[in-house]
């Protein structure tokens, strides 16, 4: 066990008692089994993290476990994706990918097992008489007429179900526990139905696939997992999850719930992201406005700044929701210390500094990071013809506005002390050039270098400025809580119009021609950006926003005295 272990939760000293009592010889085996039926999301890097991290604290493995029961829904596509969300989130799944089809034929095996022992028969009703013969929270289900077959029968048309004999829905296995029981799980839960549809990984040879709640907690026992680890939903399955294992007699995993993640301005049920995808109202699975790990990561979410999110949040058993600027804390964190500093303009206004000289090109040089030393420094072009950014001049600026106007002087970072001198207009009046003059001696290590100015601006080299398409995203929902505000309101009327604002006249400085996908940056005074992984290419390159610079989260706690 590691020495060093976070701090304990009800999950930790849960898992400490059994080791104390070696109810599993003093081994921890954990598993994070998602069903390859779409893009992992932020919801599941909790689970991820605490499934792996609890493994690893107690010197166990965690296995990555698809859940693959039914083929309808599921793609080697959401295979690959989770694969590759796991291996970018830091966690070594070699050796240790597995798969519920599996172990098909020893569930079967198992059913069959059951079936001998009585207390597992098969099933005439459809499934909307299951749902009527079930009862409800206040009244008894009721017997099936065929839940009395004999043992013989039922192993006859179990056998006659796997060969294909029936049509789909024609039949169901279903465990014979209690219709009365206050837990409608126990009511004769179905665990196989009839689906004649071909499956990923085993094609066309199965044509009954067992239900989740039949194949979990025996895949869990057939890979040995000591602690299967869940969210509070499958509280009220726990007894079913014991009934199955009890009455197979084999190996009994303990299951422990903890409350899902809940975070705002956002939607983390699948279905429901789904729509958004199939509606066109995102790009796909990883728009960077999306939740889906592969969306933040295209955003240029860092995967430390997401696991330092969920280790931040905790393990609870109760209902909560999180404030997604928690996450973006966690991120502009994460990125402060590792993203180079360069220089973007998103919005150009021309500046021309008239007593420069024309033509010449001062090399300076500027720091990448100053949290790294170890980040060391470039060289900046600087000529007489330079971009900033049109909000960082106004011709009538009021008296707290401390950059650029008529007759006032700024620094340009890195640079020199310049003067406004004059506003070149359109003949609609807009301002589209500026006229300036510069201190000479104004740039570090010069005579009057410390001369204090009240704003220091970003600018890059007209002549040699990449121009770029910048992408600024923002949530994508505007309500704190789209998914109880949608039971009044459709999903779609709830999305946020200004999620996504495409510049496509941004000037960068000239050291992103070479910047790869996913390769993030803090453009000074603006916030942090990545290349776009999917868009981007040689020449017309395009940066995300991955989070502005201003600390919201900070700002909430402040406000709340914390």
């Amino acid at each position: 066990m590691s020495e060093d272990k976070p701090a304990s939760n009800f999950v930790r000293e849960a898992i400490d008692q059994d080791l104390l009592n070696g109810t599993y010889g003093r081994k921890v085996q954990t598993r994070f089994p998602p069903e390859p039926n779409g893009y992992l999301h932020i919801g599941h890097a909790k689970s991820i993290v605490l499934n792996f991290s609890i493994a690893a604290d107690y010197g166990g493995t965690c296995n990555l476990r698809f859940d693959d029961t039914n083929p309808t829904k599921e793609e080697q596509e959401y295979v690959e994706a989770i694969i590759e969300d796991l291996r970018w989130l830091g966690y070594d799944v070699e050796g240790r990918v597995l798969y519920t089809s599996d172990y098909f034929e020893t569930l079967h095996g198992y059913a069959v097992e059951l079936i001998k022992k009585g207390v597992a028969y098969v099933d005439d009703l459809t499934a909307d008489e299951i749902r009527e013969h079930r009862g409800t929270l206040t009244e008894p289900g009721r017997n099936s007429p065929h839940r009395d077959r004999s043992i013989e029968e039922n192993l006859g048309l179990f056998e006659q179900m796997r060969k294909g004999e029936f049509a789909d829905g024609a039949k169901t296995l279903r465990a014979k526990i209690d219709m009365a029981s206050g837990n409608l799980n126990m009511r004769d839960p179905v665990m196989y139905r009839i689906l004649h549809a071909a499956h990923h990984r085993t094609g066309d040879k199965w044509c009954i696939y067992p239900m989740y709640d039949w194949a979990h907690g025996q895949s869990d026992s057939i890979e040995g997992v000591t602690h299967s680890l869940c969210t509070t939903e499958f509280e009220d399955h726990r007894p079913l999850y014991n009934w199955f294992l009890e009455n197979l007699d084999i190996h009994h995993p303990r299951q422990i719930e903890f409350a899902r993640l809940n975070l705002t301005n956002t939607v983390l049920s699948k279905r429901k992201l789904n729509t958004l995808v199939k509606d066109g109202h995102v790009s796909g699975w990883d728009d960077p406005r999306m939740p889906t790990l592969s969306g933040l990561r295209r955003r240029g979410f860092p995967p430390g700044a997401i696991k330092a999110f969920c280790e931040r949040i905790g393990v609870a058993k109760s209902f909560s929701t999180v404030e997604v600027g928690l996450l973006e804390f966690c991120v502009r964190e994460e990125l402060n210390k590792s993203a180079p500093r360069v220089m973007g303009v998103l919005k150009p206004l021309k500046l021309v500094i008239t007593d420069y000289p024309e033509g010449k090109v001062e090399e300076l040089n500027a720091e990448n990071n100053p949290e790294d030393p170890e980040a060391g420094s470039r060289i900046l072009p600087f000529t007489r013809e330079l971009y900033i950014e049109q909000d960082d001049f106004m011709e009538d600026a009021p008296k707290k506005f401390f950059r650029l106007a008529p007759g006032r002087e700024v620094r340009l970072k890195h640079a020199y002390i310049i003067k406004c001198q004059e506003a070149i207009k359109d003949d609609e009046g807009n301002v589209i050039e500026l006229r300036c003059t510069h201190d000479p001696e104004s740039k570090s290590g010069g005579p009057t270098a410390d001369r204090k100015v009240k704003a220091t601006l970003h600018w890059v080299s007209a002549p040699h400025a990449l121009k770029a398409e910048v992408r600024l995203y923002d949530h994508l929902f505007l309500k704190d809580d789209p998914e109880q505000d949608e039971q009044k309101r459709d999903l779609a009327e709830l999305l946020n119009p200004g999620s996504l604002e495409t510049l496509s006249r941004c000037m960068l400085e000239p050291s992103l021609a070479g910047a790869t996908g996913g390769q993030g940056f803090q453009f000074m005074r603006l916030g942090y950006f990545c290349v776009d992984s999917r868009d981007s290419v040689e020449g017309k390159p395009v940066f995300n926003r991955t989070v502005t610079l201003r600390d919201t989260w900070a700002k909430l706690q402040k406000k709340q005295g914390k």
